[in-house]
């Protein structure tokens, strides 16, 4: 196990973009017989979308954050309320369950994560985040691996939520800018042809809320014109 945190680390220090740093935690998963992962970063805004690095199905990962399925999650709310780690799955305190919430877990078992165990984190500047294991089965082998390394799991996770954070940083990267996540999102819809009155509509933020975070970001880039900062975002993009 030594080795194995050792390379995962090495790997994740090094690492520059989330692919890489999914690639790390994916090898942990491999060496310990755990099938897939997910690690969700909540937002500590409301309306924001989560920050997610997985390897369960793409297919499964898009139909959850599309359908905005964190706010119905009982993982996702059990992880935000407590620190303990836990397990859960179909079937799994089933009588405790809302038919939103199995209907969840049942669509989940289609794309084969059938149970997990979360490992919640609770950071010492109020960030909230998870990182779950799961499976398409209780086999007895993803079991006793978890129980087997529930102390080394866990600071695996707080040493991945540690790192992974730096990523949403650079994806909100503008010409060697950082902008908030507010506006960035505006300045992104602004580039899709989107006036301030329908970016408010889109995000749920008054027309001038919106426009307010367009000249922030406009400001920040050093330009005069909206035009010319979409530039700036369409060339960083293209360096991604």
């Amino acid at each position: 196990m030594d080795r194995v945190f050792q390379r995962f680390a090495e790997q994740l220090t090094e690492s520059t973009h989330r692919d890489a740093a999914q690639q790390s935690m994916a090898e942990v998963a491999a060496a310990l017989e755990l099938s897939c992962f997910a690690y969700l970063a909540f937002p500590s805004r409301a309306g924001s979308a989560p920050n997610l690095i997985s390897t369960y199905p793409p297919s499964w990962t898009a139909i959850y954050l599309q359908r905005g399925y964190e706010s119905v999650d009982p993982v996702v709310r059990r992880a935000m309320r407590q620190p303990k780690p836990f397990q859960w799955g179909l079937g799994f305190e089933a009588r405790n369950r809302s038919e939103a919430e199995r209907a969840l877990f049942e669509e989940a078992a289609k794309f084969g994560i059938r149970c997990g165990f979360t490992f919640p984190i609770h950071d010492d500047r109020g960030a909230l985040a998870a990182l779950s294991f799961a499976s398409d089965d209780n086999r007895t082998g993803f079991k006793r691996s978890l129980i087997e390394h529930a102390q080394s799991l866990r600071l695996i996770a707080t040493f991945f939520h540690a790192h992974a954070k730096r990523f949403w940083t650079i994806d909100r990267m503008v010409g060697g800018v950082v902008l908030s996540p507010r506006e960035y999102q505006c300045l992104e819809w602004s580039a899709r042809g989107k006036s301030a009155g329908e970016i408010g509509i889109i995000l749920g933020i008054a027309e001038r809320t919106a426009g307010f975070h367009l000249d922030n970001a406009r400001a920040k880039l050093g330009v005069s014109s909206l035009r010319q900062a979409i530039v700036l975002l369409t060339e960083s993009k293209s360096r991604k």
